[in-house]
């Protein structure tokens, strides 16, 4: 059975970039456009493996919604990738602070969101 990965993110496009290469490696992917509707996809009860989401995004943003995931006991420890324009190390400690476990910076290669994915869920 594939994991499943919650992709979260404001950018159709960006969900469907994301999509296509992380189901190329055979993942199922599930995608959200902001955070308050990925914490519905993540209380609608499927069990995620790893959670992407963006950092600037309207209603909630990545930092929050990391905030509100490690909240959810189910979710406590599930890995957090945020994959943002931003590189700046003010937002980078923001976003670890809130218990995001990996950071890439867009644009990105396939290969680098797959090595870090396959990183942080063996």
């Amino acid at each position: 059975m594939p994991k499943t990965i919650l992709a979260v993110d404001d950018s159709a496009t960006m969900l469907q970039t994301i999509s296509l290469i992380l189901e190329r490696e055979g993942y199922k992917v599930v995608t959200a456009f902001d955070g308050v509707e990925g914490l519905k996809k993540l209380e609608a009860g499927e069990r995620i493996s790893v959670i992407i989401t963006d950092l600037n995004m309207p209603n909630m943003d990545g930092i929050t919604f990391t905030q509100e995931i490690r909240k959810l006991p189910k979710y406590k420890f599930t890995p957090v990738i945020m994959v943002t324009t931003e590189s700046l190390g003010g937002k980078k400690d923001a976003g670890k602070a809130a218990g995001a476990t990996g950071w890439i910076v867009k644009p990105f290669q396939p290969a680098q969101l797959i090595s870090v994915i396959k990183k942080v869920s063996p």
